[in-house]
């Protein structure tokens, strides 16, 4: 089975106002963007993945590059009463020897209701394949990290190597996460952490990924999970599932069932590339999201009208089985390859998000753009309209990631990943 590489690249810059773009039925839209910080130089940090507020409005995220040591950093933005935002680095990783306290993390962080962080590193760690870490604020303003867990800590890395996903917490505590490879056969794995008085944390595999033959039960997740009501956790493989498309599967969305003697079954509701040509989608890289009733959203990196890319919907049948729709497939010049770029609701039931290239302004890689923003409007005749909100064309900001943020106004908030060592990334803000 060959792999689908996830990693990241890129970096942007710049502050402007900016007027946007068209939608799919003709008409205009028309927003303000305006760049929060610039990553200047490899010391302030590289390729931001994503952000998200504390209860204060500021705004925190990592770094996978860069910092005092190279391996990434967690920054602050804090809003002063001019309109401009300050920026401080919490912590730089691999801070210790052999980077015992991780590198590299390529995620976006969680709070807990006491204003810890929580997130996860590609490397670093005890034994080198990554970790997941905890940053508490201390009383003089400072931040202290710990290591919770460092992955492939037994044999052939059966607990997991390199968590790539966004850390899910539950209602006890517990943190929950997937791991790119490691799991006995390297293809993955689900995991959980458990937390106890001491402060030791206990790590548990809930599912390693190509269990089953051709590994119909998925391949390489590199999402996070969300948990349901009744603690059902539901995520994606890039890989896996269908064959129909290659030989090493297109991906699938899969939940895992808990049961009272702490075991977990794990049940594949779709399989992508499950029509010609992978119309339905292929490779899911970006967490999932539910709406109020029920049905999960989110997208694919491939697949759709003309194979870069769609988001779709999946919604529950009452014999327990799942339907798969298509709300809008990716033609390029409207944005293309979603990938680790999550969508958001607003309540008014529209949906957000970003594509990492495509739509027709800039040259990123040659992909015929550097990526959008959009959003999707339900119609009163079932459909969805799409329009795009803004444009990238590297100055500034090029590369969206890590999906958007709404603040208690409704603007929109995100990262860019810009497009090398000149142009290191930057956090932005969209009025829509």
């Amino acid at each position: 089975m060959r792999r689908i590489s996830s990693r990241r690249q890129g970096g942007s810059f710049a502050v402007l106002m900016v007027t946007i773009v068209m939608v799919a039925t003709g008409t205009w839209a028309r927003s303000n963007y305006k760049t929060l910080h610039r990553f200047a130089s490899d010391k302030d940090g590289r390729y931001p993945p994503g952000v998200i507020f504390d209860k204060a409005g500021n705004l925190y995220g990592p770094t996978p590059w860069g910092g005092d040591n190279e391996f990434g950093t967690i920054f602050k933005l804090t809003p002063n009463s001019d309109g401009r935002w300050r920026k401080s680095v919490l912590y730089n990783f691999c801070s210790l020897t052999n980077c015992t306290d991780g590198a590299n993390p390529y995620v976006s962080l969680i709070f807990d209701d006491a204003g810890n962080l929580y997130g996860t590193t590609d490397q670093g760690g005890n034994r080198g394949f990554g970790s997941v870490f905890k940053l508490e604020p201390n009383s003089d303003g400072t931040w202290s990290e710990s290591v919770l867990y460092g992955f492939c800590s037994v044999m052939d890395c059966a607990d997991g190597a390199n968590p790539d996903s966004r850390l899910t917490l539950d209602q006890a505590g517990n943190l929950y996460g997937t791991t790119e490879y490691g799991g006995n056969r390297g293809f993955g794995t689900v995991f959980k952490l458990t937390p106890h008085p001491d402060g030791s944390w206990t790590e548990s595999v809930l599912h390693r990924f190509c269990a089953l033959p051709d590994c119909s039960d998925g391949a390489y997740p590199f999402a996070g999970l969300i948990i349901d009501g009744t603690g059902n956790l539901y995520g994606t493989t890039m890989q896996g599932g269908n064959l129909r498309c290659s030989d090493y599967g297109c991906g699938v969305v899969f939940k895992l069932t808990p049961h009272p003697d702490g075991s977990w079954t794990e049940s594949v509701l779709y399989s992508f590339c499950g029509l010609a040509k992978c119309r339905d989608g292929a490779s899911p890289g970006a967490n999932l999201i539910f709406d109020r009733a029920g049905s999960i959203y989110s997208t694919t990196k491939y697949g759709g009208v003309q194979g870069v890319g769609t988001v779709f919907q999946l919604a529950p049948n009452p014999d327990g089985t799942w339907k798969e729709r298509v709300l809008h497939s990716f033609r390029t010049s409207d944005g293309s390859n979603p990938f680790n770029n999550s969508l958001i609701f607003d309540s008014a039931g529209n949906l957000y998000g970003t594509t990492s290239n495509g739509g027709g302004k800039g040259n990123c890689f040659g992909d015929g753009g550097c990526g959008v923003v959009f959003k999707l409007t339900p119609n009163s005749n079932g459909g969805w309209s799409r329009t795009v909100l803004h444009r990238f064309v590297d100055h500034p900001g090029a590369i969206p990631v890590g999906g958007l943020i709404f603040d208690a106004a409704g603007n929109l908030y995100g990262t860019t990943n810009g497009t090398g060592f000149d142009s290191r990334g930057s956090v932005f803000e969209i009025t829509p």
